[in-house]
């Protein structure tokens, strides 16, 4: 799932950063969810969760949104609306969905923020790089190379 601010607008700093990332991790245990992995960026965030029930997608993103806004447009002064959509997919299979998290941890470095993945500091990357280790990351990636062309916001 991909979520971005309007107009492309570089509103979070670090602080604000690891506000939304709180505000995420409320929002899925709220609503019984799992968040597997994520990544929170200057203007956008990617997510992978699991569901209970799909069609609260909706409340999840409302109380995410709805909470974050508040703080950013706060510490920012920005124009409403903060948040003005998302997208969400299901991974078809095992293949897609490490697919998808190569994507999600490659996006620091895509949206040149960052040149190693280590020094973006807002990103489940840290907490699996702690437990995978970094030999089964590297092949991870290796075995799933096409996330680089994966169609998720070739729009941005």
């Amino acid at each position: 799932m991909v979520d971005e601010l309007h107009g492309r607008r570089r509103l979070l700093d670090g602080g604000l950063r690891a506000g939304l990332v709180e505000c995420i991790k409320n929002a899925v245990e709220r609503h019984d969810w799992t968040l597997d992995h994520w990544v929170v960026l200057e203007n956008h965030y990617h997510l992978l969760v699991q569901s209970r029930l799909g069609a609260d997608l909706p409340d999840v993103i409302r109380a995410i949104h709805g909470s974050s806004a508040v703080g950013i447009r706060a510490r920012t002064g920005c124009a409403l609306p903060v948040w003005y959509n998302y997208w969400d997919y299901c991974p078809r299979h095992e293949g897609d969905w490490y697919r998808h998290l190569n994507y999600l941890l490659w996006n620091p470095i895509k949206h040149d923020y960052v040149r190693d993945l280590r020094d973006w500091p807002d990103s489940s990357f840290h907490a699996l790089l702690a437990t995978e280790g970094r030999e089964r990351l590297v092949a991870q990636f290796r075995a799933y190379p096409d996330f680089r062309e994966l169609d998720v916001d070739d729009d941005y």
